[in-house]
């Protein structure tokens, strides 16, 4: 297989390009649906896509297995300053990892893999907004499946280049948009209003008096508050803002929102203001299954050798790939957290990375879907 992906770089390398230099921010990746698409036709591929969102699904195989295996990949870039500029941008890797899955179905042309059973591949959009899983359970994708493999970089400070861990414990992450309603003042006639700057200083101390058991990871904290404008003698009654909450597991983010909307119950009533906050996205801690962990780990060590097997790794990051096991529990998933010296870090403007990791991805996703319709055969027959 070595020798077959060998082969394949150039077309792999060009691909990545295409997807590095051609970022699309959440929900508007209408350019990389479309290019996904063309080239899964070029590959001799049928692919899938939705007229209401971006978004490409390929399956293949019929086989006398029943199983039903999918490789998912998110498709979207940031929306962040770069060089002075706001622009999208793939800081996250997803550039790469759209890269890797094609790189896959590539692989799997060139030996002439046919599965004995049902494999999807699931290019999904918006995963920086945590809601792209959301809309691909809605369209009925996963219904089938079994068992789902994702992929992710990880920055240096977890993996060198040359290591890769067979899952990521992702915590649960959930984003807020709120808004602050008083009345505005003169800022001569303080007491005739109020003032919502004032609320978010208060907003901000309460938040960092919350306290869980330290065992269990968890932050909140305000990420943005827009409040005032031009006129330095107008005490602002309204104000808007975000907020970022985190938690390990999903027990400790339902109790971390219980105190959220107390505290914005109590400062309701010590500023005499309204406080309406709305979910933007409600991301779920991670449910890794340990068989599908356990294929992921024999795939690295065949791939790369028993010492670049790293450990399953806990991180406060979140990913919506896991409201595909919250929807379905059954469903048999993992990540693979792929080394591949990233830095300076994640959803940095300038991140970078050793590219050749990427052939490294291809053939450790190659190897566990063949490993997984290998031990289904294997199951049936004994």
């Amino acid at each position: 297989m070595k020798k077959e992906l060998e082969v394949l770089k150039p077309v792999v390398h060009q691909l990545f390009d295409y997807f590095h230099h051609h970022p699309e921010k959440s929900w508007h990746e209408f350019g990389t649906t479309r290019f996904i698409a063309e080239q899964l036709k070029t590959f001799g591929y049928q692919p899938k896509t939705f007229t209401d969102c971006t978004g490409v699904v390929v399956e293949i195989g019929q086989g006398k297995n029943e199983i039903c295996v999918g490789v998912r990949s998110d498709m979207d870039a940031l929306w962040q300053e770069k060089d002075g500029i706001w622009q999208a941008n793939h800081s996250c890797g997803h550039d790469a990892h759209m890269a890797i899955v094609l790189g896959v179905m590539l692989l799997f042309k060139k030996i002439n893999y046919s599965p004995p059973g049902k494999l999807m591949f699931l290019f999904q959009p918006a995963e920086e907004k945590g809601t792209g899983a959301l809309k691909m359970i809605e369209k009925g994708v996963i219904d089938s499946l079994n068992y789902l493999y994702g992929i992710h970089l990880r920055p240096i400070q977890e993996l060198r280049f040359g290591q890769a861990s067979p899952s990521i414990k992702h915590g649960a992450s959930a984003f807020l948009q709120g808004k602050i309603h008083g009345e505005d003042a003169h800022a001569a006639r303080p007491h005739l209003g109020q003032n919502a700057i004032e609320v978010g200083a208060a907003l901000v101390n309460a938040l960092n008096q919350i306290h869980f058991d330290p065992r269990i990871p968890y932050s909140v904290k305000l990420t943005s508050f827009h409040a005032g404008g031009e006129a330095a003698n107008l005490i602002p009654g309204k104000a808007s803002f975000r907020m970022d909450i985190r938690a390990q597991t999903n027990e400790a983010m339902q109790q971390l929102m219980e105190r959220v909307s107390k505290i914005f119950q109590s400062l309701e009533i010590q500023f005499g203001v309204k406080i309406h906050a709305k979910m933007e996205a409600d991301v779920k801690a991670a449910s890794i299954h340990p068989e599908a962990e356990r294929i992921m780990s024999k795939a690295i060590v065949q791939t790369l050798g028993e010492e670049a097997l790293a450990p399953g790794m806990l991180t406060t990051g979140g990913e919506d790939f896991h409201h595909y096991t919250f929807h379905k529990p059954d469903l048999k998933a993992t990540m693979l957290g792929l080394g591949c010296d990233l830095r300076p870090g994640l959803h940095h403007p300038n991140m970078t990375f050793q590219t050749e990791a990427i052939f490294t991805g291809i053939e450790i996703l190659a190897n566990a879907v063949m490993r997984t319709f290998e031990l289904s055969d294997k199951d049936k027959a004994g």
